[in-house]
């Protein structure tokens, strides 16, 4: 079991340090276009498609990071009074909605991706790039924050049955 947490941690640390390198070609498209239209008059038709499909897949694909790194969101007026351990009992129970939303995001993101491979899809504008390939990060970024959210629910379980820490990769 230490070894797939361990293994799950680390394809979500290669995974989003990788997918932080998106940063630069959107900083790219971004800059020349501002130097196209205003240093050359002349603006382009494919920088603002292409900026937002390049921002939603990091969007996407950072999701298991951000989750492994414990960045998102929690609310926490009740719940940090609680014990460590009464913490990881509420946390499974909030890990069902989790994987419930998570796994129809996988699904269905799935069936509109193939969906949209299959028929060709492009966007309905001048430039009209394809669509697919930024449909097909959805499930791809649902299936690597499952897996993150698998092995934080274990560590969960882990705690809260023992009272011990599973392993985590540092």
């Amino acid at each position: 079991m230490e070894k797939f947490l361990k293994t799950v941690d680390r394809i979500s640390e290669l995974s989003g340090k990788g997918v932080s390198f998106l940063v630069i070609p959107l900083v790219a498209v971004i800059l020349y276009e501002i130097v196209a239209r205003y240093v050359f008059q002349n603006p382009t038709i494919w920088v603002h498609e292409t900026a937002q499909m390049i921002y939603g897949a990091y969007v996407i694909l950072l999701g298991a990071y951000v989750l492994r790194r414990n960045g998102h969101v929690n609310v926490e007026i009740l719940y940090g009074r609680f014990t460590p351990r009464t913490r990881a009992v509420i946390d499974l129970f909030t890990w069902l909605l989790f994987f419930y939303f998570c796994g129809l995001l996988l699904w269905k993101g799935w069936e509109m991706a193939w969906e949209s491979f299959l028929l060709g899809e492009t966007e309905p504008t001048t430039f009209a790039p394809p669509v697919y390939p930024i449909k097909m990060m959805i499930p791809l970024g649902a299936f690597l924050i499952l897996l993150q959210g698998l092995a934080k629910f274990i560590r969960n379980l882990t705690f809260a049955v023992t009272g011990k820490e599973a392993a985590r990769e540092h």
